[in-house]
Order: structure tokens, then sequence, then C-alpha cells
């Protein structure tokens, strides 16, 4: 067995079943990129048009000089599907990826065991950088070309035998490994089934997306308001979106991969209680979030996710405890959309507690927020 195929065994021993290896030559889709930050679509992410970003992003050798070759890996998550609700419950949706141990928090380690044991087989110092959705790289278009599948219209990375339901992660090596035949065909075709299905539109022909419009983004990435325009879309997304990976063909007739035991659903995390999460104070949210990639949103934005996605759910139930956190609640950004959510499901009691909460809330965002919401 020569090095390379040994990594990739050492890979799929370390959870990695798909690994490629690819050159450092500029991404093949780097015109791409370049004409989506142009068009401003990466919404409030500006660190993605940084000029020292846009570089390293179009010559990888910049990332680490002392590279030779890029290993790029995939490992897999549990794939999202219809989930098992209790009766009478209010429950949101988590993106799938979320429902089990920050990725983070497992596949970096993984990936210096590999670079370690790489060294050990050779018998010296290997130079190496490692980055999982971590650093000024193109991961798919890497990907890509490392032969590991081609970029669907949904902006995801699909596998023809295991879907697009993986984390992707590389290792610069300055080793001198022989590259892969690059995945060269691209199987959407011209099935549209991730764009029509997306609440928001926010999938464009060109194998790109509006990140303003993106679910995903504006339940995690967004720190403010979320745009009273684009509310009833997120439905009951708390976390994320799989929207446009569920109604994908090859992720219906997909071989089951094996999923690490880190990244297996926790209680109550795919499908949370509504109402109990609006009981989370900051304790509480950390506790059930801990090692969670839950917690990015911070407690703040994941109950306003809450609270909008209960304004969607359709439950007058919901309205007193919506209506109490205009008082006890300290965020703003809480109230906020508390107040949203009580005037969409019951406008006649909402309302007396809206018009003062427009002229007494401390937060003047919050009354402006408000009166947004009165004038429909």
């Amino acid at each position: 067995m020569d090095i390379k195929q040994w990594i990739k065994a050492e890979a799929a021993r370390l959870g990695f079943p798909f690994a490629g290896v690819t050159s450092l030559d500029p991404p093949p889709h780097l015109n791409t990129f370049e004409a989506w930050i142009a068009a401003g679509r990466q919404a409030g992410m500006g660190y993605l048009a940084d000029p020292l970003s846009l570089q390293k992003r179009a010559d990888p050798r910049s990332v680490f000089p002392a590279a030779k070759s890029i290993l790029s890996l995939a490992m897999p998550y549990t794939p999202s599907g219809p989930l098992a609700i209790e009766p009478a419950t209010i429950t949101g949706r988590v993106a799938s990826y979320a429902w089990g141990t920050d990725y983070h928090e497992v596949i970096p380690a993984r990936l210096t065991l590999l670079a370690d044991h790489i060294e050990a087989r050779l018998g010296c110092r290997v130079a190496r950088r490692a980055y999982t959705d971590t650093g000024a790289i193109l991961e798919r278009d890497l990907a890509q070309r490392a032969g590991l599948g081609w970029q669907g219209k949904n902006t995801c990375l699909i596998h023809p035998q295991s879907g697009s339901y993986f984390f992707l992660a590389e290792l610069f090596l300055d080793l001198d490994l022989e590259p892969d035949e690059p995945f060269r065909s691209d199987h959407c075709g011209t099935c549209r089934r991730c764009i029509e299905a997306c609440p928001t539109g926010c999938i464009r022909e060109d194998h790109t997306l509006d990140s303003a419009q993106c679910i995903s983004y504006q339940t995690i990435e967004n720190k403010g308001p979320i745009p009273h325009a684009l509310r009833l879309q997120l439905e009951n997304w708390v976390f994320g979106c799989d929207i446009c990976q569920q109604v994908c063909p090859w992720n219906r007739f997909a071989h089951k991969n094996s999923i690490e035991e880190s990244f297996q659903a926790r209680p109550d995390v795919p499908a949370p209680r509504l109402l109990d999460e609006l009981r989370l104070d900051a304790h509480g949210f950390n506790q059930k979030f801990r090692l969670s990639p839950v917690r990015r949103t911070k407690r703040r934005g994941y109950l306003r996710n809450v609270c909008i996605a209960l304004g969607n759910a359709g439950h007058e139930a919901a309205v007193p405890h919506l209506l109490n956190l205009l008082n006890l609640e300290p965020e703003g950004l809480i109230r906020s959309a508390a107040a949203w959510a009580a005037y969409r499901l019951d406008p006649g009691t909402a309302l007396p507690r809206l018009e003062q909460a427009a002229d007494s809330d401390p937060d003047p965002l919050v009354r402006e927020d408000i009166r947004i919401t009165l004038a429909g």
C-alpha cells in the first residue's frame, strides 16, 4: 500500500470515510465566489469580503506556504428526516448537524491524530495545518477537485452514493501526494427541487444562494432582529434549516452512513418544546447546549428564534407566555420577537400591551420593531 492509500485508510478508520488529495492551485470556481461577494450576497458576513481573506481563498499556497498537497476529508452526520413528535406539543426544528456535539469539538482532534499517525508511519516530521470550517479556503471547491463529489444547486457538496450530510475538513501537508481525479460532473441536471422547496427563495440558479434570504443565516449568523418580511418563512426552524437537503433526491436514495457517536441526537434538541425553551435562563441555556453548535446563537438569538417559531405555530396558548416576556425579559432582541409573535397569534389580546411597549420599552430598537409590527 502506498502512502496515499494508507492515509485514506487511516482517515476512514478515524471517521472520515471519504478522502481525496488535491493540489494548491487556485480553486476552480473562484470567479463564482468573487462575483458572489461583489453582489453583496454574503449579507452581514463582512469578513468574507476582507481583502486578505479573498487573497487566501484565491491562492491556497498563501494559507500555508510549506504545503505541497491538500487532503480533503468528509465526516458524516445524522441525516434529517421526519421526527416523532409528541401529540399536543408545540415544537421547533433544529438542523440535523446541530443535534449532537459541535463538530469543532470533534474534528480538529481527529485531524491532529491523523497527522500524528502519518508522521509515525513515515518516521519523520510532517508540517501540517488543519481546517474545518475555520479558515479562508473554499472547502467545497477543494473537495470537488479532490474527487469527493460536486457542489449542488443548494451549495452543499453531494457525494453520488452518500448524499450531502457531511462535515468537510482539510489537512494541508508538506507531503508531495499525487492529486486525485476531480469530480467533473454536475449530477443536479435539470432538477430544481431545492430551489422550489426553499421557503425564502434564497437558492439561485447558479449554484449560489443569497445569504440574507437564507433561514440558516437568519437563525444563526444574524445577531439582530429577523427582518419582518422573512419571519413567516422561518416556519418553526429555531437553528439552521435542512429543507434543501431533505428534498434532494441524492439524499433520499443515499447509502446509510456510519455516524459518529458524538453526532447522535441529544434529547430534546432536534424538536425542542418551544414553551419550555422560553423558560431557559442563561444558566439553563448554557447547560442544555454545552458543547453544542446551538450555543453560537447565544441565548438571546436562540430565544428570538423560538419566539418567531411560536408566532408561526398558530397556538394561541402561547400568547400569555410571550406577553410576559415584555415585562420580564432583559434582552431587547427577545422582547421584540415575543411582541411580534403574540400579535400574530392574537392581535386583540396583544394590541394594548404592544401599544404600551411601543411607547415605554427602554430600548429604542425594540420600540421601533414593535411599531413595525403594529403597522402590519
